[in-house]
């Protein structure tokens, strides 16, 4: 199958997502009975795409199972197994998501065989793999990215007035080593304490005069999470507002919560999640301090890199994925498609064409839709107007 064929993903319902964001983007009517958060693309075993090839629509999982060096390439297969290293997604999120951090490598795989090994355990892990990620904004996207300056989250936690939270600003006032003590506290609140607690930061914050950006935060937090001290935790973290085309990453040990906005992200294929708040979904807070990386993160935006005319990557030390943007204009010559092994191309705007060189066959990449090429199918290229995401696996 060495060609290039539509691909066609699955979309996720979960309950934070859009109800209109990715029906626009596909320019279909907007359904009216679920939320459409996620489009996956990619051949994760939770939802694999379906790739429409010459004999009919097969599962991306299938397709690589069935040919793992002709789909993945030798050198990918040799390295990541049988299974396509990342995914891809358009998420769009209508509401804040949960706050949330990942294991490194290392410790996914030993975290995964201690709970394989002990049945009647926590299940915190999935699978035995890291999931570092990344995600660039389509629309204005507002998120929760990687701690700051202990002493500015100290200041918006005294600012409150709050007598009994006088401790966790103390801790953070100690400096780095203070963000795990306060994070701790903060999680762990007596359960029965924490519904007042967020009341009572609510009503302060909805009192203060003028209002900043950190007592909008925990109002909105607060509305759709009551009583939850991710509430609180948040204040921790930057506010990150990023502009279409700019880019957050989100490493191994990075505390972060999409908030608002639609974006293309793209990940390591696991489905590693440890839950710090914001979520009615159980948290274990002591294998939460144990991944979480204590760092202050200055700048969570990550730059752009142009690579080529018309052609921007973002670049991150893994080697699961890459992602190029593309933007072809009508005085654009055809482009040859960046990347090597197997890729999933994603339109976002205006009509974009791409062939492989064997014969030109083209595939028709609008707002989207996707398409997938083979690792044995070699150089391709585009042509058209229009803008198309490119993942890949990183050289």
């Amino acid at each position: 199958m060495a060609a290039v064929f539509p691909l066609r993903g699955v979309i996720r319902p979960y309950a934070w997502g859009s109800r209109t964001s990715i029906a626009e983007l596909q320019g279909r009517p907007a359904p009216s009975d679920a939320p459409e958060a996620e489009l996956w693309l990619g051949a994760h075993p939770g939802d694999p795409s379906t790739v429409v090839g010459p004999d009919g629509p097969v599962s991306l999982a299938v397709l690589i199972e069935d040919d793992p060096k002709g789909q993945l390439g030798a050198e990918v297969a040799a390295e990541f197994g049988v299974r396509l290293p990342y995914l891809m997604k358009v998420l769009a999120a209508e509401a804040p998501l949960s706050l949330q951090a990942h294991p490194d490598a290392g410790y996914a795989r030993q975290a995964y065989a201690a709970q394989e090994a002990d049945p009647g355990g926590p299940r915190n892990y999935t699978d035995a793999f890291h999931k570092p990620e990344m995600l660039v904004a389509l629309t204005p996207f507002d998120a929760l990215c990687g701690f700051r300056a202990p002493e500015v989250s100290a200041r918006a936690i005294e600012g409150l007035g709050i007598p009994r939270l006088a401790p966790v600003a103390a801790a953070l006032r100690t400096g780095p080593d203070g963000l795990r003590d306060a994070v701790r506290a903060l999680l762990t609140w007596p359960a029965g304490d924490r519904t007042t607690l967020i009341d009572e930061v609510v009503a302060a914050a909805g009192a203060a005069t003028p209002p900043g950006p950190d007592h909008e935060l925990v109002i909105d937090l607060a509305g759709h999470y009551p009583g939850d001290p991710g509430v609180l935790v948040a204040l921790l973290l930057n506010r990150v507002r990023l502009a279409p085309g700019e880019a957050i990453w989100m490493p191994a040990g990075n505390l972060h919560a999409y908030l608002a906005g639609t974006g293309i992200e793209i990940m390591a294929a696991s489905d590693n999640v440890l839950r710090g708040g914001l979520t009615p979904k159980r948290v274990d807070v002591d294998e939460l301090l144990r991944v979480l990386r204590f760092e202050v993160l200055d700048d969570p935006i990550l730059p752009a890199t142009q690579v080529a005319p018309g052609v921007q990557t973002w670049k991150v030390p893994v080697r699961e994925f890459a992602l190029h943007r593309m933007t072809l204009t009508p005085t654009t010559p055809p482009l040859r498609l960046p990347g090597a092994g197997p890729r999933i191309i994603l339109g976002t705007s205006g009509d974009v064409h791409v062939a492989e060189t064997v014969d030109g066959t083209p595939v028709e990449i609008t707002p989207g839709t996707a398409a997938y090429v083979p690792a044995e199918t070699g150089p391709a290229t585009v042509a058209g107007v229009g803008e198309i995401f490119v993942a890949s696996v990183a050289n």
